[in-house]
C-alpha cells in the first residue's frame, strides 16, 4: 500500500540549486551599504516571508529605504537568473515523473515570489508537474510555522497524515513536522553544517533526490505477512 497521496516540495535548495544566487545577492546588496554578511543572517532569514526578509534587514542595519524598496531591489538582481542560469538540483525532472506516474498530487510551498519561480520552473519544463503552487505571501506568515504546510495539504485536497515534504532547511522541516507531515531532508551545501539536526529531526535524510529515484520502496508500506494458522493441540 502507498504511504502518501501528497508531496510539498520547497524550491530554492530543494528543486532548485539557488541558493547560492541569494548569498551572492545579499554579498553585493549589503556591500552597497558598507556591510558584510554576518554569519548568522541567511539562517536568520531562511524561515521568513519575502517582506519580512527587507523588514528584517532594515531592522538589523539601520536601513532607510522601505521594504517595497529593498524588496524590488532584490527581485531586480535575482529576475535574469532564475529566468536564464539557475539550475535544477539533480534528480529533480525523475522524481517528478515518477511521482506523477503513481498518482500522487504534487505541490510547491516557497517563499520565493511567483514572478521569479514561475519562469524557472518553466525552463526546466517541470511547471505542468505542479497541481498547486504556495507562498509565504498568500499565507502571511514565513515557513516557521506550520500554515503554509497545512494550507498546501488542503490546496492538494490530501490529508496532512498523508503528504510528505521536502526540505533542505531544519526550521521549515520542524515546521512541517509540527503539521503532521512526513519530512524528507534534501541536503544543500550551503545548510551543510545543519546536516546533524537534520538528520535527527527528519523521517529521512536525502544527500540527493536521485537516491529516490533508484529505489522507490520509500512510497509503499511493508506488507504484512500474514499469521500461521494456529496448530491443533
Amino acid at each position: 500500500m502507498r504511504k502518501f497521496d501528497g508531496v510539498i516540495f520547497d524550491l530554492d535548495g530543494t528543486l532548485l540549486d539557488s541558493v547560492g544566487l541569494w548569498a551572492d545577492i545579499d554579498r553585493e546588496f549589503l556591500g552597497s551599504y558598507g556591510f558584510s554578511v554576518p554569519d548568522d543572517y541567511m539562517d536568520a532569514v531562511m524561515s521568513l516571508t519575502f517582506r519580512e526578509t527587507a523588514e528584517y534587514t532594515i531592522r538589523r542595519f539601520g536601513l532607510r529605504d522601505t521594504p517595497e524598496a529593498i524588496m524590488e531591489r532584490w527581485t531586480q538582481m535575482a529576475r535574469e537568473a532564475y529566468a536564464n542560469s539557475v539550475p535544477l538540483k539533480p534528480g529533480v525532472k525523475e522524481l517528478l515523473a515518477l511521482l506523477k506516474e503513481e498518482g500522487l498530487r504534487i505541490g510547491l510551498a516557497t517563499a520565493c515570489l511567483e514572478e521569479l519561480f514561475l519562469p524557472s520552473l518553466q525552463r526546466h519544463g517541470i511547471y505542468a508537474a505542479f497541481d498547486a503552487f504556495i507562498t509565504t505571501h498568500e499565507v502571511g506568515s514565513g515557513k516557521e510555522t506550520p500554515a503554509i504546510y497545512r494550507l498546501a495539504a488542503q490546496r492538494l485536497g490530501v490529508p496532512e497524515k498523508r503528504c510528505v515534504v521536502f526540505e533542505d532547511v531544519y526550521s521549515c522541516s520542524r515546521s512541517a513536522k509540527e503539521a503532521g507531515m512526513t519530512v524528507f531532508g534534501v541536503y544543500d551545501s550551503h545548510a551543510a553544517c545543519d546536516r546533524p539536526r537534520m538528520e535527527s529531526l527528519c523521517d529521512r535524510y536525502c544527500l540527493s533526490l536521485e537516491e529516490l529515484t533508484a529505489d522507490t520502496g520509500w512510497l509503499y508500506a511493508p506488507e504484512k505477512k500474514a499469521s500461521p494458522p494456529p496448530q491443533n493441540s
